[in-house]
């Protein structure tokens, strides 16, 4: 059942994810909203409960705007069936990893797919900037691996990356890019190169950001007021690495330094520091702004938050 301004359609396909971050969340409530039955799957039962709170959140507000109906926001999480029990996603037909940017951790996640999904099954990545390659060649059907980089928040920004290496098969190609406009997404194609097509323009922006308020030149206040004001950016770029999470952001630029061994892309100096303090952004509830006061859901229109926390 699609539960988009009323809609009521069901899909047959099946979606599993892996790991319910705020980007695995993000991904169930899509697929579910517009109708897919959905296993999402983390070893932590903690998280599973956050991501079923952080969903019922979301919902609320979609229900405030009009875009999900009152009577039926309950009717989306019961096709998000929630286990810490990886062979859940067995019965998937196409399956989404997302959980976090490490590389050993993605392989063994996806070891372990292959082990259980039959072999008709759909193998996707969330990944941020990983090249696809070395995840698919872990396992022994590197034709059913394909990238699906969703944007955060998923529930709101319909873009997709869509990439494929090249042992991706045509079939896996075609299937994913009917499920995401069955989910009313916008895809773009890209190569499989580390960062992609967003990240390898956007992070250095953000590491520039960071160059910037580390040298002095600016405030974070002003940066990011600089940037939404002067460049008509819905967020300057200091709020969004709040958002992406700074220390996905330092996994993101070790990516992008280890495959182009480019200087631009070396972490810079306090990003680092932040992220050894574990001032990680909105998710610790302080990073370059002061989130811990702020009562209100953090929103992708908003230029930015409006206590900043001092180097």
């Amino acid at each position: 059942m699609r539960f988009i301004r009323g809609e009521t359609v069901m899909f047959n396909l099946r979606v599993g994810v892996v790991g319910a971050g705020i980007m695995g969340a993000g991904i169930a409530q899509r697929a579910a909203t517009f109708g897919f039955s959905v296993t999402l799957v983390d070893k932590d039962d903690a998280c599973l409960h956050a991501a079923e709170k952080r969903m019922a959140k979301s919902l609320d507000k979609m229900v405030e705007k009009g875009i999900v109906l009152k009577d039926i926001e309950y009717d989306v999480l019961t096709l998000v069936a929630m286990t810490t029990d990886i062979k859940a996603v067995s019965s998937s037909d196409l399956v989404i990893e997302a959980v976090n940017e490490n590389l050993e951790l993605k392989q063994k996640v996806f070891m372990e797919l292959e082990q259980i999904c039959p072999s008709n099954a759909i193998l996707a990545t969330n990944t941020s900037s990983i090249p696809i390659a070395s995840l698919a060649n872990v396992t022994r059907s590197p034709q059913r691996v394909v990238g699906l980089h969703f944007m955060n928040p998923v529930p709101v920004i319909p873009l997709v990356e869509v990439i494929r290496t090249d042992q991706t098969s045509d079939a896996t190609f075609k299937t994913c890019i009917e499920c995401l406009e069955e989910m009313q997404c916008e895809t773009v194609q890209s190569k499989d190169s580390p960062g992609f097509i967003i990240n390898r323009i956007l992070i250095p922006m953000i590491n520039e950001a960071v160059k910037v308020l580390e040298s002095g030149v600016a405030s974070a206040e002003d940066i990011d007021r600089a940037m939404v004001l002067g460049t008509k950016q819905p967020m300057g770029p200091l709020a969004l690495a709040d958002l992406i999470g700074l220390d996905t952001v330092v996994h993101i630029l070790e990516t992008l330094y280890a495959g182009f061994n480019d200087e631009r892309y070396r972490p810079c100096p306090l990003l680092l520091d932040y992220v050894r303090g574990n001032r990680l952004g909105r998710k610790a509830s302080h990073g370059f702004f002061d989130y811990r006061d702020d009562a209100e859901p953090f929103s992708c229109l908003t230029p930015y938050p409006k206590r900043w926390v001092s180097t």
